[in-house]
């Protein structure tokens, strides 16, 4: 069994890299993957530990994007690199995205606070470490008094309909799945369900979209889907020539309902992709 979709405190999880991998290796996982938000440093840190431990360790992240269809929305994808990595023209161009994820908090922080909260840029920089994203923003306002849960923060603050929300510069789907074709990965559509098409007509459309940008692979296996949406997003990969990759999207304290290897992925998915 692996795990091709999780995070660690260098984004937006709570397990540290080596509490990840001796997570993964107690659980006896084949392979597993950090998937970080807009960064390799949390990969990177556990690089040699992996090897240490006899885990195979997969390059991986995760990227907000933004496509037309037909109004904006916002779409994840997943990129996995073998062993040699991104290539020094994706790293530079992640540094870019990271810099728009700091402009963003700093705006963020001035937004909230204009709402009457005591929320500063340093406090969020020393709990999100490498790079804050809001569940940091959420986090401190729990331990704050201002919600009673990281739920709740989004509701009322966070969400992209909340009064506090603060847009930040996001990639077009289509360059982000080139950039990370071009870099020798491949990339993928990270929980379809997310979609938010309930009719399975549109959402295949999009998803069909989505393909003709070049995605490479699709995520059947995620810890959101049912086994009929499993089933269904197989099809896709079968009918549309994709790969498959599947993770239980693993987030720590921060999803505790979310176990790591819980989407039960096949280890053959991995040879696949190698292949």
């Amino acid at each position: 069994m692996i795990d091709l979709h999780s995070h660690t405190t260098e984004s937006d999880g709570t397990y540290t890299p080596k509490q990840l991998v001796d997570a993964a290796v107690a659980l006896r996982l084949d392979a597993l993957a950090i998937t970080d938000h807009d960064t390799f440093a949390g990969y990177n840190q556990a690089r040699q530990l992996a090897a240490e431990a006899g885990l195979k360790l997969v390059c991986g992240i995760e990227m907000s994007t933004k496509i037309y269809h037909p109004v904006r929305r916002t779409v994840h994808l997943l990129g996995y690199f073998g062993e040699n990595g991104p290539s020094s023209d994706f790293i530079s161009w992640i540094e870019d995205m990271q810099e728009a994820r700091r402009d963003r908090n700093s705006r963020l922080a001035e937004r909230l606070q204009s709402l009457g909260l005591d929320i500063r840029l340093e406090e969020v920089n020393a709990l999100g470490r490498s790079l804050a994203g809001r569940p940091h923003f959420a986090k401190l306002m729990v331990s704050k008094g201002y919600v009673p849960n990281i739920t709740e923060a989004f509701r009322l603050y966070l969400d992209e309909s909340a009064p506090g929300y603060v847009e930040r510069q996001e990639p077009s789907l289509a360059e982000a799945i080139q950039r990370i074709n071009q870099s020798g990965g491949i990339s993928s559509l990270a929980h379809p369900v997310r979609l938010g098409k309930t009719d399975p007509l549109e959402e295949e459309e999009l998803v069909a979209e989505i393909v003709r940008l070049g995605l490479q692979a699709i995520e059947a296996y995620h810890s959101d889907h049912s086994r009929e949406d499993t089933r269904r997003y197989l099809g896709y990969a079968e009918k549309y020539g994709l790969r498959i990759t599947g993770g239980s999207d693993f987030h720590g304290d921060n999803k505790p309902k979310v176990k790591l290897g819980c989407a039960q992925v096949p280890t053959s998915i991995l040879d696949e992709l190698r292949q």
